[in-house]
């Protein structure tokens, strides 16, 4: 009986050298980094909508509350302090007369810690 040993010869051609294996891992190291990037710039963005969300009730109340006292808000400003959602937000409020007397323009801006969210604007007469 004949025994024919076949022995096992590397081909070039056989497996990954270690420098493409490296550039493999390069390439998946940029894409999950480029994901990781996308996925941070998506969560600050539905923070700062949230924010504006939360600062637009807040000016909201303050425009809404002026026009419960049904008369003509006196100009000037002042600030209050709105806590929505847990967030605490500050209100300034700046009522500025208008060229027709009836009438006065009245500005709501909302800041965070000393950075403005948002302003809301209009115009409020007498009733």
């Amino acid at each position: 009986m004949r025994t024919v040993v076949q022995t096992h010869t590397r081909r070039s051609g056989e497996g990954f050298t270690l420098i493409e294996v490296l550039v493999a891992l390069g390439i998946v190291a940029v894409a999950l980094l480029a994901g990781l990037q996308a996925t941070g710039a998506l969560g600050r963005n539905a923070e700062r909508q949230t924010l504006a969300m939360l600062g637009q009730i807040c000016a909201e109340n303050e425009l809404v509350r002026l026009r419960l006292l049904r008369q003509l808000p006196g100009t000037g400003a002042q600030q209050s302090e709105c806590v929505q959602a847990g967030q605490s937000l500050q209100v300034e409020l700046r009522v500025q007369s208008t060229p027709n007397p009836n009438f006065n323009r009245v500005d709501a801006r909302v800041l965070r810690q000393g950075e403005s969210v948002l302003q809301l604007s209009t115009v409020m007469g007498r009733q």
